[in-house]
């Protein structure tokens, strides 16, 4: 828990419904959802500081994930 965020917490902050962020953490492989959903989880994770990393783009990690930005 990098955030210690709730679903609630998710969904306010990225103005998606409570039932879409509990529908999208029960269907297992990429998240299928709406550019636009996506987009506003996505913004709202880094908003709050959230790094995500492609394979290979961050010194010393050999793969896709997620860090948080260093204040």
């Amino acid at each position: 828990m990098l955030l210690r965020w709730e679903q609630k917490d998710l969904a306010e902050r990225a103005s998606v419904s409570l039932p879409s962020i509990k529908r999208l953490e029960t269907i297992p492989g990429p998240l299928k959802a709406h550019a636009g959903t996506i987009n506003a989880l996505r913004m709202a994770f880094e908003e709050a500081g959230i790094i995500f990393i492609a394979g290979g783009d961050y010194t010393g990690v050999g793969g896709p994930g997620i860090r948080l930005r260093e204040s």
